[in-house]
């Protein structure tokens, strides 16, 4: 296997444009089709503003990666900087932790993303999103466990009909934008397109996938920072246009009453039931691939931190005669089933907007501590980590006073991180073996 990887990187490594698709792939994923009408809720007409804040600090945060993963070279990614970065080896264990937290939450906003899209589009019963959210994990779980994986270039065809969609619904829809929509730009003050940035910045979860290829890189030493900010940039531009159409051309009722998936309602005014449909499938496509694409990382990224011993040892077990790690699949999966059907759109967005705002944090922190070793003007990630920490207190206070439920389903989880990492992973300070 090893040899064979070898022989396809030294034919096949990745280039400026490449690296930008795994960036603009991993972020345009099935989040924008259902996170939009939150965005536009809150923010209102600035929405278009909220999803540009999100993107500032993406940028300086994805600034910290590129040059955290010139430097250390290795496929774990966020957890192995935070090893490096701090002494306290339980501070990478919780990180580690918080990582595979955020991706079920990511993997259960696509997979509500799905079911609910899979509803408007059949005309179920409001229970029938329950069955499709559950559907769709447990199909990619037995892909998975079966070792079936998805071609490269079947995933570069998905994003590239993700995006050309979106751009048809962008292009079609400036066309038929109600200017009353629009104005006045902060009908909803400043506060809602700080909370809308907050609580939407999922969708900028994905361009950290870009430093973890360094190692298939032409020229990581060029092309990683460029490959991270030409991603964000177009990412940020994709979201900028598609929710300027989609404030355009909804009301304050449909926003409200189609809120899940507005953004295919938002492409009826201009191009019809075939808009919708387009829409929808393109939804229900683009969360099948991430879904899949994320379950694959995520169980491999759980059995690297098991090795490196940040999780417990059973995260590494593997099948026999395959390099599956079954054990990994099957854990991820059952959390995000139990976190998908027992909660909302605003408490699974809140959530994994919460923890990768966190995950940015501690990047920032990390790239601050190492600044010399990395060779980082200091004042990226001072501003950055100043940034995605001001934004995560926006984001608790508005669960506070608005949605208690969501800020204990997010506080539990994060106890339950701590409680894992201090009383039962390998390096665990309570209930230490004698």
């Amino acid at each position: 296997m090893s040899i064979m990887r070898k022989q396809n990187s030294d034919k096949e490594k990745l280039g400026l444009k490449e690296l930008i698709a795994i960036g603009v792939g991993g972020m345009v994923g099935g989040g924008i089709f259902s996170v939009l009408g939150l965005s536009v809720e809150l923010s209102g007409h600035a929405a278009p503003i909220a999803f540009s804040l999100g993107a500032v600090i993406a940028l300086l945060t994805g600034l910290s990666y590129s040059r955290l993963g010139l430097c250390f070279r290795d496929d774990g990614g966020s957890f192995t900087y935070l090893e490096h970065a701090f002494k306290g080896k339980n501070i990478a264990g919780i990180g580690g932790w918080l990582l595979l937290t955020g991706y079920i939450g990511t993997l259960a906003l696509y997979a509500f993303t799905f079911g609910v899209y899979g509803t408007a589009m059949l005309g179920g019963e409001a229970v029938f999103h329950h069955v499709l959210e559950s559907f769709i994990l447990l199909l990619f779980l037995g892909v998975n466990l079966y070792g079936v994986q998805a071609a490269g270039e079947t995933e570069d065809v998905i994003v590239m009909i993700k995006v050309i969609i979106l751009g048809l619904f962008a292009a079609a829809g400036l066309v038929f934008m109600d200017p009353e929509h629009i104005f006045p730009l902060l009908n909803k003050g400043i506060d809602g397109v700080l909370m809308g940035a907050a609580l939407i910045f999922v969708a900028y979860e994905g361009f950290e996938l870009i430093p973890n290829a360094v190692n298939e890189m032409k020229n990581p030493e060029r092309d990683l920072s460029r490959g991270i900010v030409w991603a964000i940039i177009i990412t940020a531009f994709i979201y900028f246009v598609v929710s300027l159409v989609a404030v355009g051309n909804l009301t304050p009722e449909d926003i409200t009453k189609y809120k899940e998936y507005a953004l295919a309602v938002a492409a009826k005014p201009f191009l019809g039931q075939a808009g919708f449909t387009l829409i929808g499938l393109g939804a229900l496509l683009s969360t099948a691939s991430a879904i899949n694409a994320t379950l694959f990382g995520t169980a491999r990224l759980g059995m690297i931190m098991a090795r490196e011993k940040d999780l417990p040892r059973a995260f590494s077990h593997r099948e026999r005669t395959k390099d599956i790690p079954y054990i990994s699949l099957i854990f991820i999966t059952v959390v995000t089933l139990v976190f998908v059907n027992t909660t909302d759109l605003t408490i699974i967005s809140s959530f994994a907007s919460s923890t990768f705002l966190l995950t940015f944090v501690s990047i920032n922190a990390a790239a601050i501590r190492l600044r010399d070793r990395i060779g980082i003007n200091p004042l990226i990630p001072l501003v950055g980590l100043f940034l995605s920490g001001a934004s995560w207190l926006v984001l608790f206070v508005y669960l506070w006073q608005t949605n208690f439920k969501a800020l204990s389903w997010i506080g539990g989880f994060y106890l339950a991180v701590m409680a894992a990492e201090l009383m039962f992973s390998q390096r665990r300070l309570i209930f230490k073996k004698v």
